[in-house]
């Protein structure tokens, strides 16, 4: 058997749920961020505000890292102790990466994009924030289930 692949293929599902789950948090600040900084510039008072917003797409971000790193004990690199993988047994850690990676990425882009446009939203109606953040929080739940499904089939891998 070729432990050498199973290994890698193990690796590259932890890099790709912290590089595309990080990917979707960098975008999604950015959009959000640069709205805010327009609105700023009329209004610095909402700066709390605002900073909540930008900071909201950001999560999935740790999300992304979360598995990586329980990736990274499951394989043993933590420890040391590195358990030889079948090419399936990788590749179960590399699907089990996907969930995480693919809604991070996505969801990240799109939670920057309503975060933006509850920055709009804050610089009309300042009272209407918790509306704007609970709009943007609602993006956030499928992020958290590709977090769920990811530690879920992670946990069911047995080698």
């Amino acid at each position: 058997m070729d432990t050498a692949l199973g290994l890698t293929l193990g690796i590259t599902g932890g890099a790709l749920a912290i590089g595309l789950a990080g990917f979707g948090s960098a975008i999604g600040i950015g959009l959000a961020a640069r709205a805010s900084a327009g609105v700023l510039s009329e209004d610095p008072e909402k700066f709390g505000s605002l900073l909540i917003l930008v900071a909201l797409p950001g999560t999935q971000g740790f999300y992304g890292f979360l598995v990586g790193f329980l990736i990274l004990m499951k394989l043993g690199l933590v420890t040391g102790k590195i358990p030889a993988l079948t090419p399936f047994q990788g590749a179960e850690v590399f699907f089990s990466a996907l969930p995480v990676a693919l809604t991070g990425l996505v969801s990240g882009i799109h939670q920057g994009r309503v975060s933006a446009a509850g920055a709009g939203l804050v610089a009309k109606q300042p009272g209407s924030f918790m509306k704007a953040v609970i709009l943007s929080a609602l993006v956030e739940t499928y992020a958290v289930l590709g977090l769920l499904g990811s530690i879920l089939y992670l946990n069911g891998i047995k080698f």
